[in-house]
């Protein structure tokens, strides 16, 4: 009985694994994709996908629209910025906030661009009952203090310039 056990937590840990693993490799095809059409990230390709069609956005505004924490956000957004892709502006209700908005040359890639493989993560999230995404959520966050110490992890596919005590990434 006891071997029966442990080959079934095998392969519940295997099944895991393997779900993790078409994730990671659905996101990394992904990316390169994009790198080869369109020259950006998966990341970048993300968040400019979702400045698509609205009003100037904050950044916080944008890192709800992601899923992403709002540092994280940031990096990927400067890099648009730098590129042009992205133009920061002053907002008009509040002169200290700024607001990202697509540039033509934006708009323009994103005409050319593959779709984000992060749209499809989120769809198949929404599509799962409420339950499950909260059990799914509450077991992720465990696993992942488990194994890391990270407390504001950085977009999928996309470098995070090194921080003071070290690199990240």
């Amino acid at each position: 009985m006891g071997s029966h056990v442990k080959s079934n937590q095998a392969l519940v840990v295997r099944e895991i694994m393997d779900s993790l693993r078409r994730i990671v490799q659905t996101l990394r095809v992904s990316s390169r994709h994009a790198e080869a059409k369109v020259g950006l990230s998966g990341a970048q390709l993300f968040v400019l996908s979702k400045l698509r069609g609205v009003d100037p956005i904050s950044v916080n505004d944008l890192a709800e629209r992601t899923a992403t924490h709002q540092s994280s956000v940031s990096v990927v957004v400067g890099r648009l910025v730098k590129r042009g892709l992205v133009r920061r502006t002053l907002s008009k209700k509040d002169a200290r906030c700024k607001m990202l908005e697509l540039t033509t040359e934006g708009r323009s890639v994103l005409r050319s661009a593959p779709d984000a493989a992060q749209e499809k993560l989120i769809a198949g999230l929404q599509r799962m009952k409420s339950t499950h995404r909260t059990t799914l959520a509450n077991s992720l966050a465990l696993w992942a203090k488990q194994i890391s110490e990270e407390s504001s992890p950085v977009m999928m596919f996309e470098e995070q310039p090194p921080t003071r005590g070290g690199s990240r990434g």
